[in-house]
C-alpha cells in the first residue's frame, strides 16, 4: 500500500519520459503568454506588486539601507521558481519537482556553499564571531562552537527537507482521499468532494508559504555573512 502511495512521486522510467519530467520545472515559463508581461493587466499588476513587496522585505532582511533591485533579484527569482513548481504540482498528471530532494538540494546547497565561501574569505572574523553567541560563559564556548558548527552545516539539508516534506504530505493526503472515492458510499461522496476542495485550498496556501519561507531563510543566511 505504501509503495503504491508513494509511487505518485516517481518519475517515468523511460529515458525520454524521464527527461520530460524535469522539463516541467520550467513549464510555467512556457505556459505564461508573453503578452502578460508586456501588456498591463490585472494579473501583471498583481504580480509586479508582489515582486515589489518581496524586494522591499528582502532589502530589509539584508540590512542594507540603499540597495538596487539587482541585489535582491536572486531571492525574488528563487521565490518565483519554487512558487511556479509548487502550483504546477497541484494539477493532475504534472510532475512535482519540488517534492524531490534532487530539486530542492540543487537549489539550497549551491546557495549555502556560495554564502560560506564568500563569508570565510571576506569576513573571517565575523564568521568566527557567529560561532560563539554574545554573553556565552567561557566554560560553554567549546560546546557552543560545536553546536553552531553543526547547526550551520545542516542548513541546506533543513531547507531542502522542509520544502520536500511539505509538498509530499499534502499530495499524500490528496491521494489517500482520491483512492477512497470508488469505495465510498453515495451519501458520503459529497463529504469527500468538499474535503478534497478544502485540502486543495490548504495546499495552495502551503505552496505559497513554503516558497516564501525558502526565499526568506536564504536571504537571512546571506545577510549573516555580510
Amino acid at each position: 500500500m505504501m509503495s503504491n502511495l508513494f509511487s505518485v512521486f516517481d518519475p517515468s522510467t523511460s529515458n525520454f519520459n524521464l527527461s520530460l519530467n524535469w522539463t516541467s520545472t520550467f513549464l510555467g515559463l512556457l505556459l505564461i503568454p508573453t503578452s502578460l508581461w508586456l501588456i498591463p493587466s490585472r494579473y501583471s499588476m498583481l504580480w509586479n506588486t508582489l515582486l515589489t513587496k518581496l524586494h522591499s522585505e528582502f532589502k530589509t532582511l539584508l540590512g542594507v539601507s540603499k540597495i538596487n533591485k539587482g541585489s535582491t533579484f536572486l531571492f525574488v527569482s528563487l521565490f518565483s521558481l519554487i512558487l511556479f513548481n509548487n502550483f504546477l504540482g497541484l494539477f493532475p498528471y504534472i510532475f512535482t519537482s519540488t517534492s524531490h530532494l534532487t530539486m530542492t538540494l540543487t537549489l539550497a546547497l549551491p546557495l549555502w556553499v556560495s554564502f560560506m565561501v564568500f563569508g570565510w574569505i571576506n569576513n573571517m572574523n565575523h564568521m568566527f564571531e557567529h560561532l560563539v553567541p554574545q554573553g556565552t560563559p567561557a566554560a560553554l564556548m567549546p560546546f557552543m562552537v560545536c553546536i553552531e558548527t553543526v547547526s550551520n552545516i545542516i542548513r541546506p539539508g533543513t531547507l531542502a527537507v522542509r520544502l520536500t516534506a511539505n509538498m509530499i504530505a499534502g499530495h499524500l493526503l490528496l491521494t489517500l482521499l482520491g483512492n477512497n472515492g470508488p469505495t465510498i458510499t453515495h451519501s458520503l461522496l459529497w463529504v469527500l468532494i468538499i474535503a478534497q476542495i478544502l485540502l486543495l485550498v490548504l495546499e495552495s496556501a502551503v505552496a505559497i508559504i513554503q516558497s516564501y519561507v525558502f526565499a526568506v531563510l536564504s536571504t537571512l543566511y546571506s545577510s549573516e555573512v555580510n
